[in-house]
């Protein structure tokens, strides 16, 4: 038995976990892992993650009644992390694995970036962590995809190894050029190229948090006949003041009072966000499953349950064929980083 620390990093909440793991035994493919304790902190309220790890493990000593010696640990982290190294922008927190060893006294720390953590964690799930838009039957020693929408785009995969085990890799393929594949696609492009003055546009501009806040706006601009009383009150309070979450708002009014502004908005939403699973799916293969992680989708179920997902998914011409071929989920689990972070920590 180990004790290891897994943790979420974000520049607004930092979500610390102490874990129990037993070693493999014969015939598991994963170690058995228990979480003893679990607490979420402000990210904003603290200087650094080493006060956050050691008022987390007094806390943890109190409520256990028990020393806490950490083996091992590795925490997911909400951007860029270059050899075990991670400048976190949002927060202005430089950290290094190297320091952070020595002063938590840990064996062991690793740094990876969330994506990489939510690749592990797919290893991790259970059925009920999942909602299945493909069913087919995953192929063994095969590529695992995924893609997740949240205030960004993240994307990442598993790739599996002669030991039979997986690693996993971030990508930045959420930069990669926004390919509009209708005539509304085009105009939302040319629509957000003129707002922002810009040249070229991402998949993140479209397939976000802020996307759908902006797919409404291009929309509402289209056919301002079309816009309700209560969302015009809504996004005015939110042009002022920013108060509010938009997209939040619109995907609510979208599925709950069948809103047609914020309906088409979703629906132009789910339709890029399904291109680009596809276009992610044909530059890997993914037939041990593609899986549709962030904050967005599992929040939206009602919608991605549609045939617009799956229907925009498998749209790819003489390729359509091959990407029937690919398990397709939606994770319902909103800790899957923080399961992979512990499963990444126990190797």
């Amino acid at each position: 038995m180990a004790l290891l620390l897994a943790g979420d990093i974000g520049g607004t909440k930092t979500i610390l976990s102490l874990v129990n793991s037993e070693n493999v035994q014969n015939g598991q493919k994963l170690p058995q892992q228990k979480s003893l304790y679990e607490k979420t902190y402000p990210s904003q309220e603290f200087t650094d993650l080493v006060p956050i790890v050691k008022h987390f493990c007094e806390e943890a000593k109190l409520q256990l009644n028990s020393e806490i010696l950490v083996k091992n640990a590795c925490f997911g982290i909400a951007g860029p992390v270059i050899s075990n190294t991670s400048k976190l922008t949002n927060l202005n927190w430089f950290l290094t694995s190297n320091r952070l060893e020595k002063e938590l006294f840990i064996d062991k720390v690793d740094l990876i970036n969330d994506f990489v953590a939510i690749s592990y964690g797919i290893l991790g799930l259970k059925n009920e962590d999942l909602y299945t838009l493909q069913d087919v039957e995953p192929r063994s020693k095969s590529p695992i995809a995924v893609l997740g929408a949240g205030t960004g785009l993240g994307e990442g995969f598993l790739i599996p190894s002669e030991n039979g085990k997986y690693l996993a890799f971030p990508s930045e393929g959420s930069h990669a050029d926004f390919a509009p594949h209708n005539n509304l696609g085009f105009e939302l492009s040319t629509y957000i190229k003129e707002k922002y003055n810009l040249s070229r546009i991402s998949v993140e501009r479209v397939v976000s948090g802020i996307g759908i806040s902006t797919i409404y706006q291009f929309l509402r601009q289209k056919y301002p006949e079309k816009e309700t009383e209560t969302m015009k009150v809504a996004y005015q309070a939110w042009e002022l003041k920013k108060t509010i979450n938009i997209s939040a708002t619109i995907s609510k009014s979208a599925i709950e009072d069948h809103d047609f502004l914020c309906q088409q908005a979703m629906k132009l939403f789910i339709e890029s966000y399904g291109s680009e699973a596809g276009n992610l799916a044909l530059k890997l293969l993914p037939y041990g499953g593609l899986y549709v992680a962030g904050g967005i989708a599992a929040k939206i179920l009602p919608l991605m349950k549609s045939e617009t997902f799956i229907d925009s998914f498998k749209s790819k011409g003489r390729m359509s064929s091959l990407l029937s071929e690919i398990p397709v989920h939606i994770i319902l689990n909103p800790k899957v980083g923080l399961i992979g972070a512990a499963l990444h920590a126990a190797q």
